[in-house]
């Protein structure tokens, strides 16, 4: 029976803690609460919501994942890996569709939780997870050329190539202040750290302001001034798309009806699936670092319990997030009061300097997501697989074209699919089944020989002797028929014995496979015997009934006795 397993980390944390902790979870939390500022804004107006949603996101969805999560360190809040999903979403079935799809969404990272499954999600195929990242981020990257540059156009469509066209046709129209606020912003977010190097004896504290941050605010003073001295009105700012509001919304829950939670379904499925590969990818970084062990399954119920409350209070699906999680350890956060601190700050921030949001370029918010693009591409770990065997560079391909020219949503689908064909094929290929054709060395041998009998085994004339090495399904099976098809040379051996010391365990498809090798060679006169059979393989053989096919007598404990079993039967 599974039982429920519980535990964040909080409390534990809490048992031994101290001022000097405090304190160095206060800096990282205010810091944290800075550099998650301009990302949330900008992830929600690219998810196409507004900008206060990203916020509101960011609290509610940073706070629950600090005081039940399973890591101590980790950061939840809105990500650039959600996105696509969230834009199409909010294209397809409005903003209420996507608040039904979180909360489905937050139900299903529960029941993952419950039934144990966050170790199994981190085994998902590397190749998968750097296909689909790497694909977000083109997609991200190529969302941002308009308001990048600033481009006259009045809608921009949802296919990757007709976007790119329509880019190539709108270039005449590109706005030069607005191209060159982007530009600028992503130089400065691109090499803020190296020009706080050099700012002494200041370097250390600005070095923790994030070059987002940064840009935001140079590029906003920069845009006001242009506007009042130089009368130049063509840069669009937040306020000239989106009214921006610094009042909390109260709690709302959606009419759920049968017909819409069956359209949601799937896109729900992709946001737990991505959400949990994320946060546990975080969350598995971050013990790396600090040398901690997280729990998975406590994570994943958090990670749910966050997306139950955030379209609730009108916030977008959240994850944990590498960056900031990131950002936290680098600057002494070691316990889950860093998170609540940052979900804190960025509340304050909400309340008292939303308005000035306005004010921020968009072409500003686009540099910063070109920078978050980047980040995400993982070019280095996409080259680095390009090197390894052609399953890999297959899977690595087709969930990042599936990606960019689809969607997310068929993306993971396709690559779950993928992940499991690839997984039965390693489990095939680690199965190997051999011929022994003369005598058995007892060098070879390990619990086959012992009490210091260490003779050679000869085989007696017309008995065949076959070895499996792995588990026993249908590859072994398949394998096992193409070897005794390829030794067949006229005369048939009377006795075929079958050795399964180096079986751990036997599916339904080897025992099917097992029962028509064993009643094709009874028709052909040939008796099977087993040897080696281990106490599991073996009751999975008895409920099939091959004690009552084959006789209790020829299924043996070990070669030796397999091997007497074969003379008196010939």
């Amino acid at each position: 029976m599974t039982t429920l397993e519980f535990k964040p980390k909080l409390f534990s944390t809490l048992k031994n803690y101290n001022r000097k902790q405090f304190t160095t979870d206060l800096l990282a939390g205010i810091i944290v609460g800075i550099v998650a500022l301009p990302l949330a804004i900008a992830f929600g107006i690219a998810s196409g919501v507004t900008p206060e949603k990203g916020i509101i996101t960011a609290i509610v969805a940073g706070l629950i994942v600090s005081v039940l999560g399973g890591s101590k360190v980790q950061i939840g809040g809105p990500t650039g890996a959600f996105i696509i999903i969230i834009y199409g979403i909010i294209q397809q079935y409005g903003f209420e569709g996507l608040t039904i799809a979180t909360l489905l969404a937050g139900v299903f990272l529960i029941l993952f939780g419950v039934l144990h499954l966050g170790t199994i999600i981190k085994y998902i195929p590397y190749p998968i997870v750097v296909g689909f990242t790497s694909g977000i981020a083109l997609t991200i990257f190529t969302t941002q050329i308009k308001d990048l540059l600033g481009l006259a156009m009045e809608s921009v469509p949802s296919d990757f190539i007709e976007k790119w066209i329509a880019y190539v046709g709108a270039l005449p129209t590109i706005d030069w202040w607005s191209a060159g606020v982007g530009i600028v912003s992503v130089v400065i977010i691109a090499g803020w750290n190296k020009v706080a190097l050099f700012l002494k004896p200041l370097s250390s504290l600005l070095q923790k302001l994030p070059g987002s941050l940064i840009a935001i605010i140079l590029m906003t003073v920069a845009a006001l001034l242009l506007k009042q001295y130089a009368g130049v009105t063509s840069i669009e700012t937040i306020g000239d798309r989106f009214s921006i509001s610094s009042e909390l919304p109260g709690a709302q829950v959606p009419q759920l009806t049968w017909d819409v939670v069956k359209g949601l379904v799937s896109p729900a499925i992709t946001i737990a699936i991505l959400g949990a590969i994320e946060s546990l990818l975080s969350a598995t970084v971050a013990d790396g670092v600090i040398g901690d062990r997280h729990n998975s399954n406590t994570e994943l119920i958090a990670q749910g319990i966050a997306n139950l409350a955030s379209p609730i209070f009108g916030g977008i699906p959240a994850t944990g997030a590498i960056a900031r999680t990131m950002t936290n350890i680098n600057n002494g956060g070691r316990t889950p009061v860093a998170g609540i601190i940052h979900a804190a700050v960025l509340l304050l921030i909400f309340l008292f300097l939303m308005p000035l949001a306005q004010y921020i370029p968009m072409a500003c918010l686009a540099g910063v997501l070109v920078i978050v693009a980047y980040n995400m591409s993982g070019w280095r770990s996409f080259l680095s697989i390009m090197r390894n065997p052609k399953s890999d560079v297959i899977v690595l391909w087709v969930t990042f074209l599936l990606t960019v020219v689809f969607d997310l949503t068929i993306a993971i689908e396709v690559g779950l699919i993928c992940a499991c064909l690839l997984f039965m094929r390693r489990m095939a290929e680690t199965t190997d089944v051999k011929v022994i054709s003369d005598e058995i060395n007892p060098e070879e041998e390990t619990s086959d020989f012992q009490l210091g009998n260490l003779e050679h085994l000869a085989i007696p004339e017309g008995v065949e002797v076959y070895e499996i090495n792995g588990p026993y399904f249908f590859g072994a099976g398949n394998k096992f028929e193409e070897i005794m098809g390829a030794l067949h040379r006229g005369r048939r051996p009377k006795v075929r014995i079958i050795r399964m010391r180096k079986v751990p365990f036997v599916d339904s498809t080897g025992i099917h496979n097992l029962t028509n090798l064993c009643l094709m060679s009874q028709g052909e006169g040939i008796q099977v015997v087993l040897s080696g059979v281990s106490p599991q393989v073996q009751t999975v053989l008895h409920k099939a009934g091959f004690d009552t096919m084959l006789g209790e007598d020829n299924i043996c404990s070990h070669i030796n006795i397999a091997l007497e079993r074969a003379k008196a039967l010939l």
